[in-house]
């Protein structure tokens, strides 16, 4: 059995855990403003860096407040998973369809590019090959 706190460990552990919570916010906040300044168009890498390091501690925070303030690191492993594995279900659906919308976009831009083509005005039928698109135009 899990060993259980006094209400005085508890609270002190909440506030802990509040704490760490208001580091991390702060320390995202700074790294939001520094990508955020002027100086910072000119070093690409250090806007890439503060973006991951956004991302991991974003990443740390939710699992923290699962793992402890919904009381997930306490329950059996079974049940942490039927939460966990959905959670994963879902990040793999915002990628794909990320993927899916980029993809979708370039075809439209292919589709705009293929409007904007003049046709000749000779009577032939002929071909015409511009860049990725074979098209048949009209007598």
């Amino acid at each position: 059995m899990a060993q259980h706190l006094s209400y005085e460990d508890s609270v002190r552990g909440v506030w802990k855990g509040l704490g760490l919570l208001a580091l991390v916010t702060l320390v995202e906040v700074g790294l939001s403003l520094l990508k955020a300044a002027e100086f910072a168009e000119d070093l690409r890498i250090l806007i890439y860096v503060a973006s991951l390091l956004i991302i991991g501690l974003s990443i740390y925070k939710a699992y923290f407040i699962i793992y402890e303030f919904m009381h997930m690191g306490y329950e059996v492993k079974g049940l942490a998973m039927s939460v966990l594995l959905p959670t994963l279900l879902l990040i793999w659906a915002l990628i794909a369809f990320f993927n899916e919308g980029d993809a979708w976009r370039k075809s439209r831009e292919k589709v705009i590019y293929k409007d904007q083509l003049q046709a000749p005005t000779g009577g032939e039928v002929g071909l015409i090959k511009r860049d990725d698109f074979l098209l048949e135009l009209p007598a």
